[in-house]
């Protein structure tokens, strides 16, 4: 197992500003290697849906996915996003190939159980086929997957795209070395929310429970993190949180946040 592969995680507010999406696939482009790209969904979902007169629901930050939602998310995260993503990176000499968990049957979901909030269509992961996503990649293709999955009944279900980055990348470990990359629109985990440059250069679990406490990792970076160290914790090499315009330096293991077990 001595190849090493990039599972790389894009944020939708990079995907909504149209110059820092452009910088970013000129880096993924030249990620030496295998690599495959998980992409979030941006604001254009919710564009979309006002624009057909659908309400957008949230809660604790999270879509609330009903069937008149969940078409526009297929719409949007499948088609729209996905397609001019693949079509970009094509541009730069990068021979991606666009997917959800359905194509392939490469990740498969179940509907989340109603508890105190019912989400409607939205998958939790339940199975990873990383043969299938192995033997895309032995092809030459570089897979660019949208956050949507499927489940055992047929049914498209919106999925975290944090989540899907983890969950694949731990997939992938019994194939190769893994290196998994958060990508968004800040230097990295900041113990400032107030500061940008107050990143974080390592973190790892008990540093993070004392920020956590603190209320300095909050909201949208807890789930990302959780998934950083479930993936280390089974599997995955090395995981790096970081401004999508340091990704080059955070694959060669120079930007960002180095997320550690101990």
């Amino acid at each position: 197992m001595s190849d090493a592969l990039c599972v790389i995680k894009i944020g939708g507010n990079v995907i909504d500003n149209p110059e820092a999406c452009n910088r970013f696939l000129e880096a993924f482009a030249k990620v030496p290697g295998n690599k495959i790209l998980v992409h979030g969904g941006g604001k254009v979902a919710t564009q979309m849906a006002a624009k057909l007169q659908i309400e957008t629901q949230m809660v604790d930050g999270r879509r609330i996915t009903d069937q008149a939602m969940l078409d526009v998310v297929t719409m949007i995260y499948g088609g729209l996003v996905n397609k001019n993503l693949v079509a970009s990176l094509q541009a730069k000499g990068c021979n991606a190939i666009g997917l959800t968990g359905a194509d392939g049957g490469i990740i498969r979901s179940v509907k989340r159980p109603v508890k105190t909030v019912d989400y409607g269509f939205v998958g939790d992961i339940e199975q990873v086929n990383a043969t299938q996503i192995e033997s895309i990649l032995k092809s030459g293709l570089y897979p660019v997957i949208a956050p949507l999955t499927y489940s055992a009944e047929g049914i498209l279900l919106n999925t975290n795209a944090d989540t899907m980055a983890s969950a694949v990348a731990v997939a992938m470990a019994s194939f190769y070395k893994v290196n998994l990359v958060y990508c968004f629109e800040k230097k990295g985990v900041l113990s400032d929310p107030d500061d940008d440059d107050s990143v974080i250069s390592a973190l790892n679990h008990d540093l993070y429970t004392t920020y956590k406490s603190t209320g300095a990792i909050n909201k949208g970076m807890i789930p990302k993190l959780d998934n950083a160290f479930e993936a280390l914790n089974t599997g995955v090499s090395k995981v790096t949180i970081c401004h999508a315009d340091e990704l080059m330096q955070a694959v060669e293991g120079d930007a960002g946040t180095s997320i550690t077990l101990g």
